[in-house]
């Protein structure tokens, strides 16, 4: 359990997992999920995997709930799952899964940001590889940069925004036991350390703004539409991590 002083106590769902209950019991106000906050809990996914596996196992054993999650959950471009396991209005809770592959390069190539902050967990697998970028007036790489968010009528369009050159800041990996925080300013690529099995979980606080950037090399289409993810693909994957978690324990 996650110690907090009582002032900073929330209303508990009726009849929510353990797990929810200590994530929703220490979330310091509506609006408030700040990224130290974000960090804890992810933090608290790494350190207590029996209570985690426990709600996944739960989950999967509501018809209801995984007909809920799998609805608001797509299979990104770039290959991997976006599963939302638990929707607030001031933060979400989301599996990323990347089944196994034969190409471990596999991953989120374009550059891009976040409306929102977020910490995540490595649940499965060896880890993430992340590339850090920042935009330069010299030297660099040339990408076209486009808005994500930014068309009322299509929220996920990408909207050309002209041209940038970016640079690597840095190369962090993380693997099972790290945690890995972004705020809105970052700039990163994704991709599995391995090509097994990967997944981490994701702690996402509220929007804090209205748009974000998405990089494309020249060339590239920027027609990158989400693909659906059924009920049986969120069976399968969040089964197999699921079985992963248990089997690191």
């Amino acid at each position: 359990m996650i110690d907090t002083p009582p002032s900073t106590l929330t209303a508990v769902p009726a009849g929510a997992h353990a797990f929810l209950r200590e994530v929703t019991g220490t979330r310091p106000g509506r609006g408030e999920a700040d990224l130290p906050w974000l960090r804890t809990i992810a933090r608290h996914v790494q350190d207590s995997p029996d209570v985690f596996l426990s709600w996944l196992e739960e989950i999967l054993g509501d018809e209801e709930a995984v007909r809920a999650a799998a609805k608001r959950s797509y299979w990104h471009p770039n290959g991997f799952a976006k599963m939302v396991l638990h929707a607030s209005p001031d933060f979400r809770i989301r599996l990323h899964v990347w089944p196994e592959s034969a190409e471990p390069s596999r991953g989120e190539s374009n550059p891009h940001s976040h409306r929102w902050e977020f910490a995540s967990a490595i649940v499965a697998g060896e880890g993430l590889h992340m590339v850090e970028f920042h935009e330069t007036a010299d030297g660099g790489k040339p990408y076209d940069r486009y808005r994500y968010g930014s068309d009322p009528a299509n929220p996920a369009a990408l909207l050309a925004d002209g041209g940038a050159r970016l640079a690597v800041d840095k190369t962090p990996h993380v693997r099972l036991g790290d945690v890995y925080s972004c705020d809105t300013a970052v700039v990163h690529t994704v991709r599995p350390i391995a090509a097994g099995l990967t997944a981490t979980v994701v702690i996402q606080g509220p929007h804090r703004t209205s748009t974000t950037v998405v990089y494309c090399e020249p060339g590239e289409s920027d027609d990158q539409p989400n693909g659906e993810l059924t009920e049986t693909d969120f069976r399968v994957l969040v089964g197999a991590v699921a079985e992963a978690v248990a089997s690191c324990r």
